[in-house]
């Protein structure tokens, strides 16, 4: 969680954005951040009213407080969080069997049933956000090691290619791709795989 909300010291603002059709039910969330400072609370009545706000907003966290989440609800999360992922925190009355899974899969940080008091918001909000932040830095790990691997791999097969179709060694093939890569101001992956699209067009217009 941002370090104005742990310790106060921070200056930067805390945007909390508060969805929940009950007025009453709402200002006890507000109720229960009270003393973080600077703080910025706005509140909508559902998750689609705000959709679209979203972005302009830019919240850093998200709180919606119901009855019972509807499953259009849930799916307006799973389409909203991967552009505009944020921390989801989700204090609802009652859950069916199987709301509970589905609020995670869709993006939910934490998921209390029956336990919104003043008392307890802020400290669920610090766990939701430092789990959030954790998954985030562990997705943009796991993207890079892919797009890394992916690179390799593409950087391989043009070599592979330009060993073949030129007579060269490896080293040679490595450093014809550098020097293309370097000349276009790219990166090497990426210029390993445009060579490996020409090579591809190439020869589906030999057929």
């Amino acid at each position: 969680m941002p370090s104005n909300v742990a310790t106060g010291a921070a200056k930067a603002t805390m945007k909390v954005l508060i969805i929940d059709p009950d007025e009453a039910r709402a200002a006890l969330v507000a109720e229960g951040l009270a003393d973080v400072h600077p703080l910025e609370v706005h509140r909508a009545a559902t998750f689609e009213a705000i959709e679209a706000d979203l972005p302009r907003m830019a919240p850093d966290v998200i709180v919606i407080a119901c009855e019972s989440p509807d499953r259009d609800t849930l799916e307006s999360l799973r389409d909203a969080k991967g552009e505009n992922a944020r921390p989801v925190v989700m204090f609802v009355d009652r859950s069916s069997p199987g709301l509970a899974e589905a609020a995670i899969e869709a993006g939910v940080a934490a998921y209390v049933v029956d336990g919104l008091s003043p008392a307890r918001v802020r400290s669920v909000l610090e766990v939701a956000m430092s789990r959030f932040e954790l998954m985030q830095r562990l997705r943009n790990d796991l993207d890079k090691a892919r797009a890394d691997l992916a690179s390799r791999k593409a950087i391989e097969r043009a070599k592979g290619l330009l060993m073949k179709e030129r007579g060269l060694d490896e080293a040679q093939a490595y450093g014809v791709l550098r020097k293309l890569a370097m000349d276009a101001g790219r990166p090497l992956g990426a210029v390993a795989n445009d060579l490996l699209t020409f090579a591809g067009v190439l020869k589906g217009g030999a057929k």
